[in-house]
């Protein structure tokens, strides 16, 4: 299960280096194609496209396919962002409070939901408000 590590805090310059790592590591080393069909089965590819920007709602099924069509650069850049996010989400706490909290308003992201702050290409403020929310340490 992920613990978060020090006294990390919103604002702060860093997250902690072993949740950072950990779900870095496994999303990089992690086909596109698979990290979208994953994406899909935990958020649904409505949301998947939302995030990713793209307003065909069936393009992330398709991305999905090993044989299939890849996102654009910014798209992919997106959808790896929001599965790092998922992955500590879920290991620490479980995938349906990490849905919740992708389509939930976030008091951290001015009060708009992540999958939305997400697709306007704010990543880092995501995972920063990620973490926030595993550690329970809400001050900006």
């Amino acid at each position: 299960m992920y613990r978060p590590i020090g006294n990390w805090k919103e604002g702060s310059a860093e997250m902690p280096t072993e949740a950072a790592v950990s779900s870095h590591a496994e999303t990089t080393r992690m086909d596109i194609h698979e990290l979208v069909r994953r994406l899909n089965s935990h958020l649904g590819a409505t949301l998947v496209a939302a995030l990713a920007g793209v307003r065909d709602s069936k393009l992330p099924y398709r991305w999905a396919k090993p044989d299939g069509p890849t996102p654009n650069p910014e798209a992919e850049e997106r959808l790896r962002t929001a599965h790092r996010t998922w992955l500590m989400l879920a290991d620490a706490e479980s995938d349906h409070i990490a849905r919740s909290w992708f389509i939930g308003a976030n008091p951290l992201l001015d009060e708009v939901a992540p999958f939305m702050a997400l697709r306007e290409g704010d990543g880092q403020r995501v995972l920063r408000a990620a973490e926030a929310f595993i550690s329970g340490t809400w001050s900006a």
